[in-house]
């Protein structure tokens, strides 16, 4: 199988930010505590395409039988709305600022916290970049300049500059890009009795991102990524999984191979991808048949983020 593989982006490893957040309630033009100059206290209103896939199933986006039978697609909704909003998905919000290659400060939030979604900085007068990542990834762990998740879901970013003065108004709205690429599998034959788990093996895989520069890192080869089905999927029809990946704007491509197996780990049918195209803000969606047919899924480009890829196996 050829394997067409994207250079690997580098992970940058320097020294993470290890200054106190700036306290709240700084006035305009004090020196907040930790900062030789006058800052600017802002606050940051956090929009994006928040609205995350339904059915939602361990690492996967699971069609229900319901939508099935209504011909719904299960998908993405596409629209920008506030993470604040109760109907928003995400579950982590990182914040960065430097000046330069310096880290004066930094922040995370969860849901728990009061100003979630609209976080606080006091920022030094001068020109910043101020790096947003939003996700609802599992495991993330952050590590110099990169965010690594143990399980890649849905996930934002934004390198916003602001140059500070004096007279700066201090609440800005921050729109996020998407920086995920889903591929979604969609099983046109009747799911077999006995049938367990859906996996898929992905030749490369990429489940970091680096907070400054935007790209994908964190790569890894032939790791499968499995799914239950449940058992209301037994002998229907239509089946429809879906997975993330970290990616660039920019398209690459990767070989997958496609498994359904039992609870003991035998495999009951199985296909395969070549060249599959991922791109950030864009889905990959394959159909075919895992029982019978030639067991090769076409591609087609379909999203209800950017224009889609779809294809057949």
């Amino acid at each position: 199988m050829k394997k067409v593989m994207m250079a690997v982006a580098v992970c940058l490893t320097m020294t993470a930010c290890e200054k106190a957040i700036v306290p709240d309630g700084v006035d305009e033009n004090e020196t907040a505590e930790g900062f030789n100059t006058p800052t600017k206290k802002f606050t940051f209103t956090v929009k994006g395409d928040f609205g995350s896939p339904t059915f939602m199933q361990g690492d996967v986006a699971m069609q229900s039988p319901s939508n099935r039978r209504n011909g719904q697609s299960g998908g993405m909704r596409r629209s920008v709305t506030y993470l604040t909003n109760e109907s928003n998905q995400m579950t982590d919000l990182w914040v960065f600022d430097f000046v330069g290659d310096e880290c004066m400060q930094s922040l995370h939030q969860t849901t728990s916290d009061e100003t979630w979604g609209q976080p606080q900085m006091s920022l030094t007068l001068g020109t910043h970049h101020v790096y947003f990542v939003a996700s609802r990834g599992v495991g993330p762990v952050v590590d110099g300049q990169t965010i690594t998740w143990s399980s890649v879901r849905d996930t934002f970013w934004k390198d916003y500059e602001v140059t500070v003065v004096n007279t700066s108004n201090g609440n800005r709205a921050v729109t996020l890009d998407r920086v995920v690429s889903k591929l979604k599998i969609t099983i046109n034959d009747v799911i077999p009795t006995g049938a367990a788990t859906l996996s898929v093996t992905p030749a490369t895989w990429y489940y970091g991102l680096n907070y400054r520069t935007g790209a994908a890192c964190g790569v890894q080869n032939d790791v499968p990524i499995s799914v239950s089905i449940p058992s209301g999927y037994i002998g229907t029809t239509g089946l429809a999984v879906s997975f993330f990946t970290i990616s660039a704007p920019e398209e690459w491509t990767t070989d997958i191979a496609v498994a359904i197996k039992d609870g003991n780990g035998t495999t009951l049918g199985s296909a395969t991808i070549d060249d599959a195209p991922m791109k950030g803000n864009r889905s990959a969606e394959y159909s075919g048949n895992m029982f019978s047919g030639s067991n090769t899924m076409t591609v087609a480009l379909n999203s209800t983020w950017d224009s889609p890829v779809i294809g057949n196996f």
